[in-house]
């Protein structure tokens, strides 16, 4: 939780649509909130697979104290309690990465990306020229009515 090892994985059942891991928390005093985010996620380059609990909401130290998991009590709190279930989700892991990392590879592979780019920056090119002129037409015209109204009223 919050990258600290707190305990560890003791069974894991597969079924059809999910997947039932059971955790072991090494102390009683741990304590989860029901509002965390639970993912599977895998770390390293051997693919060890963690368990990530991040809780998503600040917790007041008044709101832990007298608290035991273990008994009745626990279910009306914001934690979890013991033999309580949370649902997780699957996190980042190295295949997806890989498979990502391939389909980008392989858009950049493609000559018409290449082909559509090269007449994306002439275009571009093309426009900025255009500006250019533009400006300095502008800047001609400028110079110009100044000169014709500086005469005008000056005589």
């Amino acid at each position: 939780m919050r990258g600290i090892s707190i305990g560890y994985v003791n069974k894991i059942q597969i079924k059809y649509n999910y997947v039932l891991a059971k955790v072991s928390i090494n102390l009683s005093s741990i304590l989860i909130p029901k509002n965390s985010l639970v993912e599977t996620t895998q770390t390293g380059l051997l693919n060890d697979t963690v368990i990530d609990i991040t809780p998503l909401e600040n917790i007041n130290i008044q709101d832990t104290k007298n608290l035991d998991v273990f008994t009745k009590a626990c279910a009306k709190s914001m934690f979890l309690c013991h033999y309580d279930y949370i649902k997780g989700e699957r996190g980042l892991n190295y295949d997806d990465l890989v498979r990502a990392a391939t389909r980008i590879s392989q858009r950049f592979d493609d000559p018409r990306l290449f082909q559509l780019a090269n007449l994306f920056f002439q275009n571009t090119l093309y426009i900025s020229n255009e500006f250019i002129d533009f400006t300095d037409n502008m800047a001609n015209v400028t110079t110009l009515m100044y000169n014709y109204l500086f005469h005008f009223f000056l005589n």
